[in-house]
């Protein structure tokens, strides 16, 4: 009980850290308490490749709820979901798939079933110059190509490999990154010939990259899964977000972002 204790301490000065960036309204400490008025902050962890549309999200939900603040947690799935069964203070968890979910629910961390709100595939992205030259999947495998994948681990990373094996591609990535963000930043930056990424990140960096459609993405089509963690300090809140994603606004945002419907 103690380690965990501690655990949970170190995990909520690490989180507070890093929402900074990331958070919508004023700045200061966390809200206890819950209700739909009154004040409060609503803590949202999701993937990163949601950061973009819940950004917008959470933007429309204060503008509803007078006085609360939303702070995000944006980073890669099985990071959030490791954070939450450790004890890290959360509202709502969104992942990027089914899998990464079942961490948080196997652990008692959910409370109900978690909900699929939306889905996403894969894309090549590359440099807007295309100095590798790339136009399709088996490309990457080209020797002296330096492509960069998501951890294996995280949401991004897994659908990248059942992509290569339904194509039978092989690929030695020149590193594997944190988050689907941090693929698109290195593509993005020339640092990377070539990435796997999602379809709405392509599109959220607005011409930075550009994006290549490939048929195996198919075959890895994302399901993206939304519930209120079973400790939340602000439950109402919760509840509340999670209506706003599941509802024709959520639906209207997520795919004018190029998320599909689940």
């Amino acid at each position: 009980m103690i380690k965990r204790t501690a655990v949970a301490a170190a995990l909520l000065l690490a989180v507070a850290a890093g929402c900074g960036d990331v958070e919508d309204g004023s700045s200061g400490s966390p809200g206890a308490g819950g209700g739909t008025g009154g004040g409060g902050t609503l803590t949202v962890f999701a993937a990163a490749s949601l950061t973009e549309a819940f950004t917008a999200l959470g933007k429309t939900f204060e503008g509803a709820h007078p006085g609360v603040r939303v702070r995000f947690n944006f980073g890669g799935s099985s990071t959030l979901a490791q954070q939450i069964t450790q004890g890290a203070p959360a509202d709502v968890f969104a992942s990027a798939n089914p899998a990464t979910m079942t961490t948080v629910t196997d652990a008692g961390d959910a409370a109900g079933q978690p909900r699929v709100f939306t889905r996403n595939r894969l894309v090549i992205a590359i440099p807007k110059d295309d100095p590798g030259k790339v136009a399709a999947l088996r490309d990457l495998s080209r020797p002296g190509l330096k492509v960069v994948l998501c951890a294996v681990q995280v949401p991004c990373g897994s659908a990248a490999k059942t992509a290569l094996d339904a194509a039978g591609v092989r690929v030695e990535p020149a590193s594997r990154e944190r988050d689907v963000k941090a693929v698109l930043t290195k593509v993005g930056l020339g640092e990377a010939d070539a990435g796997l990424v999602y379809r709405t990140d392509v599109k959220a960096a607005d011409g930075r990259v550009r994006g290549i459609e490939f048929p195996e993405a198919a075959k890895a089509v994302n399901d993206y899964p939304i519930v209120r963690v079973a400790k939340a300090p602000n439950a109402a809140l919760a509840d509340d977000f999670i209506d706003l994603v599941l509802g024709p606004e959520g639906e209207a945002v997520l795919t004018g972002a190029g998320f599909e419907a689940p």
